[in-house]
């Protein structure tokens, strides 16, 4: 678990996983908000290589995902890509997932990061959402039970989301990490999802 001693003091920065094809909408309301509230957002590869994004953004990652320890971080990213159901490349990235729950850390994973994890077998047991269930269940995994049609979930230390839910899923996030709580959240989420004029005022106020 992470430590609560203010001597060791939970991490300020979170982790996002980039690799190639990785969708750059899905994460981008999270890792903009939670800079802005005073996390640090580093990036994490598969090795320091550049990657290009479906968006054909080029970047390059801070750490390589061998270096990437739970107790260095606040939160571990993980957006959809093709690659996620193109083979195994990615497992490795749903098998740190595995390590940053057992450390008691975070993991938020959306679109094609929730079938890495199915195959990983982390949605067993929790409950969870996707794009849809029968994406989740062409994986094979068992946890069909635990699908919850929702536009974003957060089950302990597990958010999941599916790719048409980037602002639910952010909001998640940035509640599950306390950058923005109660009547400031709901405003927030209002103001980017629902496009409401008055939750802009209650931000600014």
């Amino acid at each position: 678990m992470h430590p609560t001693n203010p001597a060791h003091p939970t991490p300020r920065t979170v982790h996002l996983a980039v690799y190639d094809t990785l969708a750059d909408w899905e994460t981008g309301h999270a890792t903009a908000w939670l800079a802005r509230t005073g996390y640090e957002v580093r990036t994490v590869g598969l090795s320091t290589e550049p990657v290009r994004s479906m968006g054909g953004l080029r970047i390059t990652p801070d750490l390589a995902l061998e270096d990437l320890r739970p107790e260095d971080s606040a939160l571990l990213l993980l957006p959809g890509a093709d690659l996620w159901d193109a083979g195994d490349e990615l497992a490795a990235f749903a098998g740190a997932a595995r390590a940053f729950l057992d450390a008691g850390v975070p993991v938020a994973a959306i679109c094609g990061a929730t079938a890495g994890l199915a195959r990983e077998g982390l949605l067993d047991d929790r409950a969870h959402t996707g794009a849809a269930p029968e994406y989740l269940a062409a994986t094979g995994y068992r946890g069909a039970a635990h699908y919850a049609d929702a536009d974003a979930v957060t089950a302990g230390d597990l958010i999941t989301a599916g790719p048409t839910e980037p602002v639910a899923f952010a909001r998640e996030v940035l509640g599950r990490l306390g950058a923005f709580e109660g009547g400031t959240l709901d405003a927030w989420y209002r103001l980017f999802h629902h496009s409401d004029p008055a939750a802009y005022a209650e931000l600014n106020a």
